[in-house]
């Protein structure tokens, strides 16, 4: 069976904030993130997201919170802004355990699909840390191309986390959406 059929999207809901955090979190930061290759454990410690930022997401009426079940779990998800001639693909989370074997490569194109036919935006951006240079590659096999433009760190601001380095900038990535 391939990964897509295994797999419900659907817009994320107020009752899913608490299984969003977790999953982002789980993908992100702490030891039990180091399972899959999209850890910052070593650059980034304290929080990835919270509940208002999700809940946030959620109820934006520019944005969608598109979460990924599996038997009734949810185990993927990415955030989707409209920003008038592009969209925004950002908080995307696959659980660790399932990380390797296509279903980030499944929620990405299911991702630019949706933004291109709801919004018939021309472009996806975003925007990723600067030194994160794997998952980078795995975006410009995917079609993005890094710009060059850098936006700072929101350093101080734990909300997004504690860096443990002081180089960490975002960079925007870009991808025409034919």
């Amino acid at each position: 069976m391939d990964t897509a059929a295994r797999h419900t999207f659907r817009d994320a809901t107020d009752a899913d904030v608490d299984a969003l955090v977790a999953l982002v979190e789980s993908a992100y930061r702490g030891d039990a993130s180091r399972a899959g290759w999209t850890t910052e454990a070593d650059i980034l410690q304290g929080q990835r997201t919270d509940p208002e930022g999700v809940l946030e997401v959620i109820k934006s009426p520019d944005s969608r919170l598109l979460t990924v079940e599996r038997e009734g779990r949810i185990v993927a998800c990415c955030q989707l802004e409209h920003r008038g001639e592009h969209a925004y693909f950002g908080m995307f989370a696959v659980s660790p355990a399932l990380q390797g074997a296509g279903l980030g490569k499944t929620v990405l194109a299911e991702a630019e699909r949706q933004a291109r036919e709801a919004w018939g935006v021309t472009e996806m951006h975003m925007t990723v840390i600067s030194v994160r240079e794997d998952l980078i590659a795995w975006y410009e096999r995917r079609g993005y191309r890094r710009t060059g433009r850098m936006t700072p760190f929101p350093y101080g601001d734990e909300r997004f986390g504690i860096p443990q380095r002081d180089d960490l900038q975002f960079e925007l990535l870009v991808k025409p959406l034919a």
